[in-house]
């Protein structure tokens, strides 16, 4: 018996067609899905996390829309859609596509390329959103009431209130001015040190390396208020267990010259006479100038790696239940009618508005189309036409069921929590297998492998924005058809500057190129702990090329916290990252526990945690403080920019009036005085 959908009455009723898929809603969006992509980068590159996008740029666009543009509900609802796409496009290609940087003897460096970036990034994002177009009708409308899309539901809220009255944007552009501010005194002035530090010394008897340290940064301060104390305490956990357990353990028991060797094996180091690499090597003494940043190098990012491959397994197998239940009812009986009966009317003009679809054709002679291209484009790497066909039909597969999975599991669980890196991992494995099969292996297929994985990673993303979009589409009443054509639009124009903007932050500084080190990306400055991982299983898997006494270190220190309860896929990334960077996401978590606690005490209940002010200033924390960080890295890559960017610094002056620990402990206190800000924002009740 086939399932009755539920009564739905869209805010704007199917009888009604305000203004929705205009020009200045579109180059809105555009222009949103640009900013928020580069912040995505950014932001994904530091600290390999990322944050929805779609509740921020409804609430701007609100905002705007009343001010400036006079834009209808639906409108506003394109503009999200549209914008929402360079946050997933970014996430994706960050997540994969350095990888490609870290592959064995780099053999895959040539295809890290702005052509191949934007190739992978359009195609992986098309794949996402055409596949997602048949699934809209079982996912969103025959499933209403029963998959809640929490994203996607609580934009549709904002969307709503906002046309109702009420201003949400305030608070945001609040956070925004606030990061602005503190990045400019942080990043041009250096008034706030970026990376206070207290560490020991090597000699210490009992104690030796070990450091704590924090990248004091608005947009990190921001990221640990939304993730919440939870997650954000385990990724810091991560983080101790790495800087003040192993470091101080192996620098007890690992001499300087092993640490050198390893280096050296790991390409950090031409030779044990050479002067420099990570940690500052002294051939003369037989010493490093910071044994901390060379054991980290040495040893804890490859057991960082191992961790983080096998936290994803695990989230993935765990959630292997939900995947063949997502994949059976996405296409149970019900599901294939209700896609035959979109087919079908896609076709016919007398359909109600809000329930016009592109037709499904588009979709097979799209993802056709997008086969023929992985074959022909010169980007995609193939030592034969063969293997360049392998890619897309490996491509077209796994991008059915994982888009159809990903489309399924955020309507459950939301974006956020929706496990495409165990996806991505499962995919590359996949493919290596399939590789190994045909007797395709070796570093020149590494690369080849990594092109799967990578527009997997970006469909699996998008098609979960895609859900999340079509979710607040369907309750505002908009025409799916106008969201689905924004979305092409949106692919398109943010991977033409996700791409750039990955180029870009990959140049080195005049300061990195004086340490000899060629791509900012994979240093201390990016770290990009997802592609390292990808890059790390693809050659352990196709060339045999991994440490694996390192490796399988870190996938048992993941299996014990899964047993013991912990997400070990948080505390893996937690391990992987320098403790500089979750430190200060830990204290973003802190201030938003403290918070909760105080509005439990006084009983107050939020009925939408996102629209709370809190949220609202931490988003536009995490906007600004990324959003500064890549204007101040494009600027830097011009060495006379640079030098004039550094002419304006007070650290000099601070430095010698305060002393070294002084000049630390002010920008701590200022940092401190922005979590307090944010405390105080966060206690506030929303209004409107």
């Amino acid at each position: 018996m086939a399932l009755t959908p539920p009564a739905h009455k869209p805010f704007v009723p199917a009888t009604e067609s305000p203004a929705e898929f205009t020009l200045k809603a579109v180059i809105t969006g555009a222009v949103f899905g640009v900013l928020f992509g580069a912040a995505t980068v950014y932001l994904s590159l530091k600290a390999g996390l990322s944050v929805s996008a779609s509740i921020p740029i409804a609430v701007l666009a609100i905002s705007l829309g009343r001010r400036f543009l006079n834009t209808t509900i639906l409108e506003n609802n394109i503009i999200q859609t549209t914008g929402s796409a360079g946050e997933s496009i970014a996430s994706g290609v960050v997540f994969t596509m350095p990888g490609f940087l870290f592959l064995t003897n780099g053999s895959g460096a040539d295809f890290f390329n702005y052509w191949t970036i934007l190739t992978l990034a359009i195609l992986g994002g098309l794949i996402g959103t055409l596949m997602m177009i048949p699934l809209r009708r079982s996912l969103i409308v025959q499933e209403h009431g029963t998959l809640p899309y929490p994203e996607g539901t609580a934009c549709a809220s904002v969307l709503i209130a906002g046309e109702k009255g009420g201003d949400f944007a305030k608070t945001a552009y609040q956070g925004l001015g606030a990061a602005l501010i503190y990045a400019f005194l942080q990043k041009v002035l250096h008034i706030i040190a970026e990376v206070p530090v207290w560490a020991t010394k090597q000699a210490n008897r009992y104690f030796p390396s070990a450091q704590v340290a924090g990248e004091i940064t608005p947009e990190y301060l921001g990221v640990g208020y939304i993730i919440g104390f939870r997650i954000s305490a385990v990724l810091v956990g991560g983080g101790i267990l790495a800087w003040l357990g192993l470091i101080p353990l192996l620098a007890s028991v690992v001499p300087g010259d092993t640490i050198a060797l390893q280096l050296q094996k790991l390409g950090y180091l031409d030779n044990l006479q050479t002067v420099g690499g990570p940690g500052g090597w002294n051939p003369a003494t037989h010493t490093f100038s910071d044994t901390a940043a060379a054991i980290y190098r040495a040893y804890i990012r490859q057991i960082g790696a191992g961790a983080v491959t096998a936290g994803g397994f695990m989230t993935l197998i765990k959630t292997i239940p939900t995947i063949v239940s997502s994949f059976k009812q996405s296409f149970s009986k019900t599901s294939i009618n209700a896609i035959e009966a979109e087919n079908a009317m896609s076709g016919h003009s007398g359909i109600p508005r809000t329930e016009q679809d592109l037709s499904v054709r588009i979709v097979i002679i799209g993802s056709i189309v997008l086969a023929a291209l992985m074959v022909i484009l010169p980007q995609i790497p193939g030592d034969s036409i063969l293997t360049k066909l392998l890619i897309a039909v490996l491509v077209i597969v796994f991008g059915f069921f994982f888009v159809t999975v990903a489309s399924r599991i955020v309507g459950l669980i939301g974006s956020s929590s929706s496990p495409v890196s165990g996806m991505t991992i499962a995919t590359i494995m996949g493919t290596s297998l399939v590789f190994i099969g045909f007797g395709l292996t070796g570093k020149l297929y590494e690369p080849a492998v990594l092109v799967v994985g990578s527009m997997i990673c970006v469909a699996a993303a998008n098609a979960g924005a895609t859900s999340q979009d079509l979710k607040t589409g369907y309750i505002v009443g908009a025409t799916p058809k106008y969201q689905q054509m924004a979305l092409f639009i949106g692919v398109i124009v943010s991977s033409l500057v996700v791409g750039a903007t990955v180029k870009i932050l990959d140049t080195p500084t005049p300061d990195l190129l004086a340490q000899g080190i060629t791509h900012a990306i994979g240093s201390d400055k990016f770290p990009a702990p997802q592609g390292t991982l990808m890059a790390t299983l693809i050659k352990g898997l196709l060339s045999f090329n991994l440490d694996w006494q390192f490796v399988l270190v870190g996938a048992f220190i993941a299996f014990v916290f899964e047993l013991v309860g912990v997400s070990a896929l948080a505390f893996a990334v937690g391990l992987y990252l320098p403790l500089s960077t979750t430190l200060p996401i830990f204290a973003g978590g802190l201030v938003k526990a403290i918070v909760d606690a105080n509005k439990k005490r006084k009983g107050i209940v939020e009925e939408d945690a996102d629209l709370g002010k809190g949220n609202l200033f931490a988003t536009g924390l995490v906007a600004g403080g990324a959003l500064a960080g890549v204007a101040v890295a494009l600027l830097s890559v011009n060495a006379s920019i640079y030098n004039g960017l550094a002419s304006l610094t007070l650290e000099p002056l601070l430095g010698s009036a305060l002393g070294e620990g002084g000049y630390m402990l002010l920008g701590a206190l200022l940092f401190v005085g922005l979590a307090i800000v944010l405390w105080r924002v966060g206690e506030q009740k929303q209004e409107g």
